[in-house]
């Protein structure tokens, strides 16, 4: 596998981590309104913003598909 198809196949792994720990939230909370729930998708994603910063810098992923990868995460979380 090529680098720039692993590091791809890492953050989608990724994503998907922070889509099942966002559902469980969302289960067990019963409001996505909640602070904690907030707390918890905001960290999530800053950290995967910072993931996602780093493969750019690193030529591993271009800018538009790490701004991609965010913004459809966050367009299915919401």
């Amino acid at each position: 596998m090529h680098i720039n198809e692993k590091t791809l196949a890492l953050l989608k792994a990724e994503v998907q981590k922070i889509e099942r720990l966002i559902q469980i939230q969302k289960d067990n909370l019963n409001n996505p309104g909640c602070p904690v729930y907030e707390e918890v998708l905001d960290t999530q994603i800053f950290g995967l913003s910072r993931i996602i910063d780093f493969t750019v810098q690193l030529d591993l992923i271009s800018a538009e598909k790490g701004k991609g990868i965010l913004n459809e995460l966050e367009r299915r979380l919401v």
